[in-house]
């Protein structure tokens, strides 16, 4: 049987399948549930052709709408026929084909031009994206080039930022934000994130945590907001009171004079503990529950420490060098981690012998910098990497879902924000915002 391509010309014969295509969406996406006959050799942009012809049926005003597709819970990557026959398929009965929006960002915003390198990024709240900068000076955007705060007060390149406890600040509350730096320390700062402002406020540290003897190059926070970690050059990882101060630990109190006003005492204060186990520089740390902390190393491995008990449970190795660690998916369990190589790793600690991965992504060309699990997908995260490229995957696939290729040299950093969209920061000094990423 011949068919009719586009400009009316016969193209050669092409098997056709019966198929029935279903969704969970709701309307306007949702297409009628009779089965049709298509051409087996369909890619996933011919099937969203034809989905996208159900749906603009009797509407005057549709806009077509990129789609993926599932067969048995897996992302069509090749054509139907092809994939198909590697699943071992047959195309003799009706195929359900399940479609979601395609997960990639459908608007960039303008960058947010910064003074140096864009170090660190977190999207974990509604309200602002948190950037720290090699120029050692954090900054809190309300959107793409609206910068209302800066973070004045660290000698050296900031390495990590933190929102502690995103969903506490809600009720007037002013919120806490947290920064690591090269200059061995960390600091806390209060600001109003509801402040409307004319013009950038300047704040200073309410906190400064002594105690690293080498550069900090992570921080992560607790769910409560009460305590925070940090990971160093020196080796160990540090835990830190968040909130008010314990004065036992506060070594020095100081308070200066601006325009007649006396501002609020800043507190120097030691850490309330450490973690000793790794043998070079813990690269990444994250505090997923009250209980339990993980971190990286450039010592090739992952490790997850019993808070309370200050020992390591878990020892994961994958005979890389490791930048970035962090912890989601399916029962918020999976551990994603990138390094000195172009891949992806994905352990699931919960399946006996834990030590090989369960999913490798290798898409990238080099060192991964950062891995960000989506809040409330079990199946998307991001990754980052020095080839100037930032990547969405979906765990059913082991293509990247898109590649968003904005940044004009290495990216540093990137996370997700207002989960539907992917900031990302680099050495192009800039902070870029994808949006309309349809994740869920």
């Amino acid at each position: 049987m011949a068919g009719m391509d586009i400009d009316g010309q016969v193209e050669e014969s092409a098997r056709r399948v019966q198929v029935r295509f279903v969704t969970k969406l709701k309307p306007p996406f949702k297409a009628p549930p009779t089965s049709i006959a298509i051409p087996s050799n369909l890619t996933r942009f011919g099937l969203s052709s034809i989905v996208n012809n159900l749906l603009e049926a009797g509407k005057d005003d549709w806009n077509p709408e990129p789609f993926d597709f599932l067969i048995d819970g897996e992302l069509v990557r090749m054509s139907l026929e092809e994939f198909l026959l590697a699943k071992g398929i047959s195309a003799e009965k009706i195929l359900e084909i399940e479609y979601i929006r395609a997960v990639a960002p459908r608007k960039q915003e303008e960058p947010s031009l910064h003074d140096d390198w864009v170090s660190a990024v977190d999207g974990s709240t509604s309200k602002f994206v948190l950037t720290g900068c090699y120029d050692g000076l954090g900054r809190i955007w309300k959107a793409a080039g609206s910068c209302t705060h800066l973070l004045e007060g660290h000698s050296g390149a900031i390495t990590s930022v933190c929102v502690v406890n995103p969903r506490v600040a809600q009720n007037g509350a002013d919120q806490i934000v947290a920064t690591a730096s090269k200059d061995r320390t960390l600091r806390l700062w209060k600001f109003d994130a509801d402040d409307s402002l004319d013009q950038i406020k300047r704040i200073r540290a309410f906190k400064i945590l002594n105690g690293h003897s080498a550069s900090v190059q992570s921080v992560a926070a607790n769910n409560a907001g009460d305590l925070l970690c940090s990971g160093s050059w020196d080796c160990q990882i540090a835990l830190w009171q968040a909130n008010g101060s314990d004065t036992a630990d506060v070594v020095s109190v100081k308070k200066r004079k601006k325009d007649a006003e006396e501002e609020d005492p800043q507190v120097e204060e030691e850490a309330k503990s450490t973690l000793v186990g790794h043998t070079q520089c813990v690269s990444s740390v994250v505090w997923p529950q009250n209980e339990t902390i993980y971190s990286a190393s450039w010592d090739h491995s992952i490790k997850r420490w019993d808070v309370e008990m200050g020992k390591d449970s878990l020892n994961l190795y994958c005979g890389k060098v490791i930048n970035c660690l962090d912890i989601g998916g399916e029962g918020s369990a999976l551990i994603a981690a990138g390094g000195s190589d172009p891949i992806l790793r994905i352990w699931d600690p919960r399946r006996p012998g834990t030590s090989a991965p369960v999913y490798q992504f290798s898409s990238h060309s080099s060192w991964i910098s950062t891995c960000k699990w989506h809040e409330k997908s079990w199946f998307h995260l991001v990754s980052a990497s020095y080839d100037g490229k930032v990547m969405l995957w979906d765990l059913r696939t082991a293509w990247p879902l898109a590649v968003i290729d904005t940044h004009k040299d290495k990216v540093l950093c990137a996370d997700w924000w207002k989960g539907e969209s992917v900031i990302s920061g680099g050495a192009d000094s800039n902070l870029c915002i994808s949006s309309d990423v349809c994740v869920l």
